[in-house]
């Protein structure tokens, strides 16, 4: 069952075309993900989604209604959550409080302790650096509170820009941990990541972008055997 669905999306910004008429699904329960080079249009894909752009053409559905044109602070509050490009904590703010802000669109106060609480058992440097600023912590611990804060809203639907950039291998691979134990847990996932082959291998489906446009769409396994995407994407030639 599709929970996100766009058709013929075109995106503009600055009198930029950077979208122009995608297609893409991502279906309940399934972990997808977004490849392309940088300037393909993946971040303006997923800011359409979330409402802080706004098509100028085609639609974008998402768990039955159409979201296009959509504040994003409605959208946010249907369970839709993103983990921006440079995970966007609240520097000034500790490591508790910026959890405390991923719930803010939640009544259920009694059990938002009990969640802060599994998101230190996730990640248990969080819970050493409690109550240290977010702008004092180094890149990795920031990703990691970026994307247990974006989990304290309990997503439906969790869009990832770019989660390993700029990380140390060791930390790269306990967020992909993650993002697989996420997934596994039953949260739909949409991936935009720059190590291709790491995205591919954690995803069920794929999808291409080059120039603003979807150029290739099939099973995740399928595209790391396509002698394209294994030259242009994994540094295979």
């Amino acid at each position: 069952m599709s929970l996100l669905k766009l058709a013929n999306v075109h995106v503009g910004y600055g009198g930029i075309k950077a979208v122009k008429g995608i297609d893409l699904e991502v279906n309940a329960g399934e972990l997808v993900t977004l490849i392309g080079a940088n300037g393909a249009g993946k971040t303006t894909t997923l800011k359409a989604i979330v409402g802080l752009l706004h098509p100028t053409e085609g639609t974008i559905h998402y768990d039955g209604r159409d979201i296009a044109g959509m504040p994003s602070h409605r959208i946010a509050a249907t369970g839709l959550v993103l983990v921006p490009e440079g995970r966007g904590v609240f520097p000034s703010l500790t490591i508790e409080e910026n959890l405390k802000m991923g719930a803010y669109t939640r009544n259920d106060h009694d059990v938002i302790a009990a969640d802060i609480e599994q998101k230190f058992q996730l990640f248990p440097r969080l819970r050493e650096r409690a109550r240290q600023t977010a702008g004092t912590l180094s890149g990795g611990e920031q990703q990691m509170l970026a994307i247990s804060r974006a989990l304290m809203a309990r997503p439906k639907l969790l869009l990832l820009d770019e989660p390993s950039m700029g990380l140390a291998p060791i930390m790269v691979q306990k967020i992909f941990e993650v993002v697989r134990e996420v997934s596994a847990s039953g949260v739909t996932i949409l991936l935009i990541e720059q190590n291709a082959r790491l995205a591919l291998q954690i995803s069920q489906r794929g999808y291409v972008m080059d120039g603003g446009l979807i150029t290739l769409a099939d099973e995740s396994a399928a595209l790391l055997s396509n002698p394209k995407v294994r030259e242009a994407y994994l540094g295979e030639a």
